[in-house]
């Protein structure tokens, strides 16, 4: 049972995962917010960029597609239950992360924190809240048949070790300058 949530947690979540690592590598470009402020303070930043959203928007639904086609191969060799990626899922889960990325900038601007600052939890939950969230208002039985309790607490667990993973690797590779 705790096998099979992790497995249906991590390939379920593939689209939500992909956005914000593609949009480091291929981001970048005027900035979402065009340099304005609010009380003194940039909205977003220059991290959080048109193509960055676009570019990681798109290669989320695309793995989604992706997962879609290698769907009955992986059912019939894992044994596993997963599954598949209605279109308006495919888009909210990887539009959701860029979503709850942004939202998180935000957040850090008006508490004070700086482009690459630290914010525990947020950092590594924003992207996830975004994807369940407008997965959720999108698309409300899929969500509530794939997403179950035990499949929530398995992501809830399971990102924040793989980002931090994720992000070291990033870091060490020269792609990130902090390794959170």
């Amino acid at each position: 049972m705790v096998l099979e949530a992790v497995g249906v947690a991590f390939w379920t979540m593939l689209p939500a995962y992909v956005p914000n690592n593609a949009a480091v590598l291929f981001g970048g470009g005027p900035p979402i917010d065009g340099g304005r402020t609010l009380g003194g303070r940039r909205l977003l930043g220059d991290g959080k960029t048109w193509r960055g959203t676009f570019v990681g928007t798109g290669a989320g639904a695309l793995l989604a597609l992706a997962l879609d086609i290698l769907q009955p191969t992986v059912v019939t060799t894992s044994g596993l239950a997963l599954p598949t990626f209605p279109p308006l899922v495919a888009l909210s889960l990887s539009a959701g992360a860029m979503l709850g990325d942004i939202a998180a900038s935000f957040a850090k601007r008006r508490t004070g924190r700086e482009r690459g600052a630290a914010f525990p939890v947020v950092d590594q939950l924003d992207f996830v809240a975004g994807a369940l969230v407008l997965t959720l208002l999108v698309r409300p039985g899929w969500f509530l048949e794939t997403f179950t309790p035990v499949v929530l607490a398995v992501v809830v667990v399971m990102t924040p070790l793989l980002h931090v993973g994720t992000n070291a690797g990033a870091y060490l590779l020269g792609l990130k300058d902090e390794p959170y």
